[in-house]
């Protein structure tokens, strides 16, 4: 019975920490465009805004919703990113690391 107890107690309190993992996403900074980060993989919130003579890879289409390291849910203006650690990028947004989802 203690096994049982503990097990459903476990659950509860997990349950809760993914709670407030998605309510502290949703919390996060938007990448600002002096971050040094940002800057330095051309991060722009706008694709379309993109230096497509600086970063020739750039295509058109390519924005941070249909990249794989997108953290965000579908739909969502914005998301986690993990090229920006405790920040958020614009899901219309576009850096170098670009790589389409499978």
């Amino acid at each position: 019975m203690t096994n049982r107890r503990e097990f459903i107690a476990q659950i509860g309190l997990g349950g809760s920490a993914l709670l407030a993992g998605n309510v502290m996403a949703a919390d996060l900074p938007m990448v600002a465009d002096a971050d040094p980060q940002g800057k330095a993989l051309g991060y722009v919130a706008d694709a379309a805004k993109a230096d497509k003579v600086k970063f020739p890879k750039f295509a058109a289409g390519q924005n941070c919703t249909s990249c794989a390291l997108f953290q965000g849910k579908a739909g969502a203006a914005s998301g986690p990113c993990p090229l920006f650690a405790g920040k958020q990028v614009a899901a219309k947004g576009w850096c170098s690391a670009y790589a389409k989802k499978a």
